[in-house]
């Protein structure tokens, strides 16, 4: 069975629905359940613990002190001497079965919990999903290795981060014929605001139509750029010194400095990263377009709508 943590207001409440209205009837363990949002036998277990402690009907709110709560609350507990349930101490037994299928071998690859879930069930050892998750990720080496760096966004218009996304195919209504569309995606790093431009091809003329769309959309040009290593932008890439087109400095990013993201990083533009996953599966993906200037039109309102859910996340670094 899964432990779930005894909750201090959830015990009180129970409580103070079991003593009642003075003058009325008193409620059941049923009716306590149900207002309460608990299981029957929940309300019962809080009630009988309160009832060993000395709690009666006949008391009043005030009887529900700091002490009584906290002998209810260890009562009902379960024991757990060092930090973990029953399904953790079945998991010991089964540790080093565990970290050779997450580290895999030349004949298997690593096995993924739920996998890991099914193989263990085989052997009759059930256990809950999050222990076996959080078993996995604290003792047998599963999940991320790399550390997570914390990487200050900027000042308001200051940084946007540009990617070509694939979406899908689209009819094309001047040849008749099914083709790819590609998404160039600008994401301003500070607000998350976010430009969307359809294309069919990766051309220089593709991507310096969708920078004066996006700079129209903003409102001008960002202090700096960090596009994609695309070949009509960057003609030769390198991690110091990279040399870009002169087609794209000149007419497309006035005032503006690029600095390319190094080849195979993502981690140089996590922002437009995102992103790209999020206009595929928000932006494109159930829905019927006819030709390229029909969802042009909505790229707006996805990226007010996605800047709008990440202000919601954290407000004070989604104002600019």
């Amino acid at each position: 069975m899964a432990f779930r943590e005894v909750n201090v207001n959830e015990v009180k409440e129970v409580l103070r629905v079991w003593l009642g209205v003075p003058g009325s009837r008193p409620p059941g363990l049923r009716t306590i359940a149900a207002h309460c949002g608990v299981d029957r036998k929940t309300a019962r277990r809080y009630v009988e613990a309160a009832q060993a402690a000395g709690l009666q009907r006949t008391d009043g709110v005030e009887a529900l002190d700091d002490g009584l709560i906290g002998a209810v609350i260890e009562a009902v507990r379960p024991a757990r001497p060092i930090g973990h349930g029953h399904a953790w101490d079945q998991l010991l037994g089964f540790e080093d079965q565990i970290i050779a299928w997450v580290a895999g071998d030349g004949n298997h690859p690593p096995l993924t919990i739920t996998k890991i879930e099914t193989l263990l069930a085989r052997q009759g050892c059930l256990v809950p999903y999050r222990t076996l998750h959080r078993f996995a990720t604290e003792r047998c080496g599963f999940g991320r290795k790399d550390t997570i760096v914390r990487v200050v966004d900027g000042d308001p218009g200051s940084e946007c981060q540009i990617d070509f996304g694939y979406l899908g195919y689209l009819t094309d209504p001047e040849t008749g014929r099914r083709r790819k569309v590609h998404a160039l995606i600008f994401t301003a790093v500070y607000s998350r605001h976010m430009f969307v431009w359809l294309t069919y091809s990766q051309t220089l003329a593709a991507v310096i139509a969708g920078c004066e769309a996006a700079w129209a959309f903003f409102g001008g040009v960002f202090k700096v750029l960090i596009p994609d290593n695309l070949k009509p932008v960057v003609t030769d890439a390198d991690a110091v010194n990279p040399r870009l087109s002169r087609g794209w400095t000149t007419p497309s990013t006035p005032g503006s400095t690029a600095d390319p993201a190094r080849i195979r990083s993502p981690k140089d533009k996590p922002r437009v990263e995102r992103a790209v996953q999020y206009v595929r599966g928000n932006y494109w993906s159930g829905e019927e377009f006819t030709d390229l200037t029909e969802p042009s039109g909505q790229t707006s309102r996805v990226g007010r709508r996605r800047r709008d859910r990440a202000r919601q996340r954290n407000p004070l670094q989604c104002s600019g």
